[in-house]
């Protein structure tokens, strides 16, 4: 174990500050760039990398990087979405902080599961829940029979009976 410290500890000693840089230029924005930098070296705790190679090492870290920020711009969106949606509402049904969170939170989670989903079962799923049309009109959309949208819906539905289990053990904890 010592030897992954070390290695991890020359990892991150070389290669933090320029890593810091690159996401202060992506990201304009330096307490984002550092949340995202730690969260970087978070994941290669979990999966360090093989190469030795200065420039690969931060190709690896880059690679990282980048997604993780193309999480933090798709959760603003999402977030910047629902806040738009909220202003709407009267004011005192305006959930708390600590309820915004969680939303957003569960907002990303089912962002992310149906983006894990075929096309068309997130389509179906989206097409009945969010602009509620029959099975019929979805599967006249989809270009499939009636019986292959149930078959979305139930796999659509599996996967968030899956992500409400996962997010009510993060509650819970």
């Amino acid at each position: 174990m010592e030897i992954v410290s070390t290695s991890f500890t020359h990892l991150y000693g070389t290669h933090h500050r320029w890593l810091l840089g690159l996401l202060r230029r992506r990201l304009n924005d330096r307490w984002d760039a550092a949340d995202l930098a730690h969260d970087t070296f978070i994941r290669i705790l979990n999966r360090p990398p093989v190469e030795t190679d200065h420039l690969r090492q931060r190709s690896y870290l880059a690679t990282i990087a980048r997604g993780l920020c193309i999480d933090h711009w798709r959760r603003r969106q999402l977030e910047k979405a629902w806040l738009e949606s909220l202003a709407l509402c009267p004011e005192a049904t305006q959930p708390s902080p600590e309820q915004r969170a969680i939303i957003v939170e569960t907002l990303y989670e089912v962002d992310a599961m149906l983006a894990r989903l075929p096309k068309k079962v997130s389509e179906a799923f989206l097409l009945a829940q969010l602009h509620g049309q029959p099975y019929k009109q979805i599967a006249e959309h989809l270009g499939v029979g009636e019986r292959m949208v149930k078959k979305y819906m139930a796999q659509a539905l599996l996967h968030c009976a899956i992500l409400e289990a996962e997010l009510d053990g993060m509650l819970v904890q």
